[in-house]
């Protein structure tokens, strides 16, 4: 739970805010707070931030629709900065890319591969239905063809698995994943869905090597 009185505001009145996707864990924005935007943030449970340059409240996505949805925020060891953690509706940068934190200055750029990334590209997939896309053509076959497509690309597994083919199993597992997650979003299944279930059964095995741990 959020200790607010012992947030510390700075000369301003301000605190900053690093926005993170609570999906996939990267940096989205860093914006700042007072105690009014905050107070908004937590009545909506959406981000809601002060305009240095503007010097008025923003509420994310007010314009844009590309809302935040707040799962939670935390303050640092020294009560002067904030995690917000959020499920977003779209992109964070003003220039319509995922996350403001674009621009390389050191080491490697580029972004790195999230299965929450081609996700969200399969749901666009989806609503857009683009000519000449597999995807498309997939989505409008429905989901007999996709499970058939999951149904295949397991036997590849299989056989490429039998044949202690290291590189040819990767190549068809690649192939499952994907099929996998047109299946979910066909379904409506998030990657927090089956990362719940994952860290549900994580849990339940734990417990039990702990309990065979002591008798």
């Amino acid at each position: 739970m959020l200790e607010l009185d012992k947030l510390k505001f700075d000369e301003k009145g301000l605190i900053p805010a690093i926005v993170v996707d609570d999906e996939t864990g990267r940096v989205l924005t860093l914006a700042y707070m007072n105690r009014e935007s905050l107070a908004i943030s937590l009545e909506k449970k959406l981000t809601c931030f002060f305009s240095r340059s503007r010097q008025t409240l923003w509420l994310k996505g007010e314009t844009s629709g590309n809302y935040q949805h707040i799962v939670s925020i935390t303050a640092d060891c020294d009560y002067d900065a904030l995690e917000v953690r959020v499920k977003k509706d779209g992109p964070a940068c003003h220039e319509g890319i995922d996350s403001c934190f674009h621009n390389p200055i050191y080491g490697e750029a580029g972004e790195k591969f999230q299965l929450e990334g081609l996700y969200q590209l399969l749901q666009g997939r989806k609503r857009e239905l683009p000519e000449g896309s597999y995807t498309t053509y997939l989505f409008q076959k429905g989901l007999d063809k996709i499970l058939k497509k999951v149904g295949e690309e397991s036997t590849e597994v299989i056989i490429a698995g039998k044949a202690e083919d290291k590189a040819e199993t990767i190549y068809e597992i690649a192939d499952l994943c994907y099929h996998v997650l047109v299946l979910m979003v066909q379904l409506g299944i998030s990657v927090e869905d089956i990362r719940r279930e994952l860290a549900s059964r994580h849990i339940i095995d734990h417990k039990v090597k702990q309990e065979k741990m002591t008798k």
